[in-house]
């Protein structure tokens, strides 16, 4: 159980390291943080893209038969989908105070990042049973992909009526979960060593999900889609960065 503190670590590194970028970028004026977002949703696309591609799916695939490991990686997609369709995930990456998804009901983005922040949780905890630098690059993954949603979340609250200090302390607790679910998956998958490559393939699906469907679409929206070439170096910067660690 010698790695449980390093999953620990790692979990709150990836729950809380985005929401506080997310806080500090809170002090800057919004048209800053309208111009600084969609850097950061570039480099976070590199990350997931890099985490998943370069990290999580090799290492699945050195312990499963190929096939088996695709499915795998395919049912994290699907998952992914479907949580997003019940709306128990979502996104905003606008850094606006306006989500018309989210002012439906601002109760569910304190419910949906719980949820969110426990599989990113427990993504790091699969894969640091694996290794210790496949944990890292997969807490620095979580977090940058947290940077835009918490902005998000951040403007929903306090577009229905709650203090900047609670809106804080919300999203703090929600972010606690990550730790619940970098223990239960790391004390579960160390009783069942078999489950874990298949776990690793799944969570790289739900990466490639998070990375394709949610943020590139909204690199090519109007407003984001003029600087196609800023986009493609800080994506390659995020890929580096997975190089790298």
């Amino acid at each position: 159980m010698q790695g449980l503190p390093l999953a620990v670590g790692l979990s709150l590194v990836g729950s809380f390291a985005g929401l506080l970028i997310a806080a500090t970028l809170l002090l800057f004026p919004a048209e800053t943080r309208g111009k600084l977002v969609p850097w950061l949703v570039s480099y976070a696309v590199g990350t997931l893209l890099g985490s998943s591609l370069l990290h999580l799916v090799p290492e699945a695939l050195e312990h499963v038969p190929a096939r088996q490991g695709v499915f795998a990686l395919l049912a994290g997609i699907l998952s992914f989908f479907v949580l997003e369709k019940l709306v128990i995930w979502r996104h905003c990456h606008e850094g606006d105070d306006e989500c018309t998804t989210h002012s439906r009901a601002a109760s569910l983005v304190i419910i949906g990042d719980a949820f969110h922040t426990f599989i990113d949780g427990a993504i790091i905890g699969a894969a640091v049973l694996t290794s210790a630098p496949l944990g890292l690059s997969t807490a620095l993954a979580a977090a940058t992909h947290e940077i835009p949603q918490e902005l998000g979340d951040f403007g929903v609250l306090l577009h229905a009526g709650y203090s900047p200090r609670k809106a804080l302390l919300l999203n703090i607790a929600s972010g606690t979960t990550g730790i619940i679910g970098a223990v239960v998956v790391y004390t579960a998958a160390s009783h069942l060593p078999a489950a874990l490559p298949y776990m690793l393939a799944f969570a790289a699906g739900g990466f490639l999900y998070v990375a394709m469907a949610d943020l590139i679409p909204g690199l090519h929206s109007h407003h984001q889609g003029r600087h196609p070439i800023r986009q493609t170096l800080l994506i390659a910067a995020g890929i580096a960065t997975m190089l790298a660690v």
